[in-house]
């Protein structure tokens, strides 16, 4: 996770001023550098582990509401499918953003559960600071399943489409290739959002792996499947206090989580399908924009009416992210670096050098996966 942070950060960084700097999203502008074939592939690699991250989230919220109060799990699971949706579909977009920055708060649930469970830190710190590695092809696989869900391609498609929003809904704000004067100011400001905001994103994920490797792992329970099991294993080693903020947590990090999986699997879908896009724009002047929403949430409530393992769905989603990251990441930093598309605000220096760093640990986690697991 600390080796992770200025990779993410940077692709992150360099994701939010393509949107600032051309006005258009991630894969609209790949659109101008790519063929269609191509294109065309990568959005269906990124719109299927987002329908399963849905699939996943979706039943995890269920589950969790099923433990706090009782009641059938499925029927939650519709709830909050048509919920995450509506909010997307129907709220307008300045509200709605206001909606998911409230949300963030909810993150610090897992804060307070490690607050309430023995962590041994010497051994916290030491797994922190000193990686281990193995030639297994288990261990490669999680690393990449690690990496897809850090240094995510929903992600990059997410932070350059909520620049091109923000362009929409502040009226003098305007792409910066059309006005240059704003560019320092809002490389500034993006620089910022990005590495406060991925820096607690991972001191998050940080708590949960602290507090499920301090009780569930430590007391041998290894084999989880569903959200529920977790928490439910979570009560008897840390007890009640720390079981309700993880079961709270759950919920409100799949309110977070859904409508950024949701809609990162939209904008791909109508950028590369030329149809009018954005959440700021009015569903019947957004039409197939929005079906794509209602689409990607109605597939990950389906998901929960199958028999399939939700944590496991899970897990191999993030690993085909990190596999799909490896080409959209390609793209991506030349879409950054060329001059005739960013103009003046071509990425150069560092910030270059971590970009095509980040792309080079993807293919290598990637190449090392499936040469392990060959071996």
């Amino acid at each position: 996770m600390l080796f992770s942070y200025p990779l993410m950060a940077a692709i992150q960084e360099i994701s939010g001023r393509i949107g600032r700097t051309t006005g258009r999203g991630i894969v609209g502008n790949i659109r101008l550098c790519s063929p269609n074939w191509l294109l065309q592939a990568l959005v269906i690699m990124l719109f299927i582990p987002n329908m399963i991250n849905i699939g996943a989230d979706l039943g995890a919220m269920g589950d969790a509401v099923g433990l706090l109060i009782g009641g059938p799990r499925l029927l939650y699971v519709l709830l909050f499918g048509a919920l995450c949706a509506a909010l997307q579909i129907f709220v307008p977009y300045k509200s709605y953003v206001s909606v998911l920055r409230w949300l963030t708060l909810i993150l610090f649930a897992y804060f307070g559960t490690m607050m309430v469970v023995k962590i041994p830190w010497t051994e916290f710190a030491t797994g922190l600071l000193i990686p281990t590695f193995s030639s297994s092809g288990a261990f490669w696989t999680t690393v990449v399943a690690i990496l897809g869900a850090t240094i995510s391609p929903y992600l990059f498609v997410w932070q350059a489409s909520q620049e091109v929003e923000e362009i929409h809904k502040v009226a003098e704000r305007k792409p910066l290739v059309k006005n240059p004067k704003q560019g320092k100011d809002a490389i500034k400001r993006i620089r910022l959002d990005t590495y406060v905001g991925m820096g607690i994103s991972n001191l998050v994920g940080l708590a949960i792996i602290g507090t499920t490797a301090a009780t569930l792992h430590a007391n041998g329970l290894t084999d989880i499947e569903t959200s529920s099991q977790a928490a439910e294993a979570l009560r008897p080693v840390a007890g009640p206090l720390a079981f309700t903020i993880f079961t709270l947590g759950i919920v409100g990090t799949g309110l977070l989580a859904i409508p950024v999986l949701a809609g990162s699997a939209a904008y791909a879908v109508a950028e590369a399908r030329m149809w009018p896009e954005g959440l700021w724009r009015k569903p019947l002047a957004a039409k197939g924009f929005y079906a794509a929403i209602a689409t990607a949430t109605a597939i990950g409530v389906v998901m929960n009416f199958s028999s399939i393992n939700p944590i496991k769905a899970l897990y191999w989603s993030q690993v085909i992210n990190g596999i799909v990251a490896v080409p959209v990441m390609v793209l991506v930093m030349r879409v950054a670096a060329d001059p005739k598309i960013m103009e003046k605000f071509a990425i150069t220096g560092w910030l270059k050098f971590l970009g095509w760093g980040a792309t080079g640990v993807m293919a290598a986690a990637v190449v090392g996966m499936g040469f392990a697991s060959v071996i």
